[in-house]
């Protein structure tokens, strides 16, 4: 049974009632706990989709950039999504037990919550229910408002993104805190580490974009100081 099929049947039992808990309680362990990322990303990123009230072609397509789906694989992926898109009622419970599977602030929350936001602003648009949605993604996860501003400001045009807001430093930082603190981020997303921390390979994409922002931030600010 393809990983699409195991997913998929997990999701329509949860569709057809079976408790969150129970379904998710086989899928703790490796190799199963990237499984049930996988679960938690298609769950949010469809329910988040809908937030705004539709779900475009392009929202579907930026999944799929995050997600390489083999063809023979295409259509248990698409049922997952429709599962699990069908509304955005009960994205709590995703959130609350993915949290219960990494930990409370664990870094691969951060690399899912980055996911979530590559789908939203995929259609070009940042609904102000999307936002709401991801902030309440963030809570749940134990993310603190700095860095789910920090992760907005990679993504979203209309929010701040001044590079020190990127790293995650302090305009009065000194040069050498500013370089430890993007060295940091470099380490942190080198896909050996994202692997380490029990995200998919599919996953490991989404951490092109932050290495793209990291390294724009850092190189403003050594232009900017001189």
């Amino acid at each position: 049974m393809s990983i699409w099929s195991r997913i998929s049947a997990a999701v329509s039992a949860l569709s057809q009632g079976e408790p969150l808990s129970a379904v998710f309680a086989h899928l703790r362990t490796p190799p199963e706990r990237s499984i049930a990322f996988t679960i938690a990303v298609i769950a949010l990123g469809a329910k988040m989709a809908k937030a705004d009230g539709q779900v475009t072609r392009d929202e579907v397509m930026a999944f799929r950039e995050v997600f390489q789906i083999a063809q023979e694989d295409e259509a248990g992926a698409a049922r997952v999504f429709n599962l699990a898109r069908q509304d955005v009622a009960g994205f709590e419970d995703y959130a609350t037990r993915v949290r219960e599977m990494f930990g409370k602030g664990h870094e691969a929350l951060a690399d899912l919550l980055e996911g979530l936001f590559h789908i939203a602003v995929a259609d070009g648009m940042y609904h102000p229910n999307e936002d709401e949605f991801l902030q309440s993604v963030a809570d749940i996860f134990g993310l603190g408002e700095r860095e789910f501003r920090q992760i907005r400001s990679r993504f979203v045009p209309e929010a701040e993104a001044d590079p020190y807001s990127v790293l995650g430093v302090s305009p009065e930082a000194s040069m050498a805190d500013v370089r430890k603190a993007w060295r940091a981020h470099v380490q942190e997303s080198h896909p050996d580490r994202l692997v380490a921390r029990g995200l998919p390979q599919e996953a490991v994409k989404m951490a092109e974009k932050r290495m793209v922002a990291i390294n724009r931030a850092w190189k403003e600010i050594k232009d900017a100081r001189g």
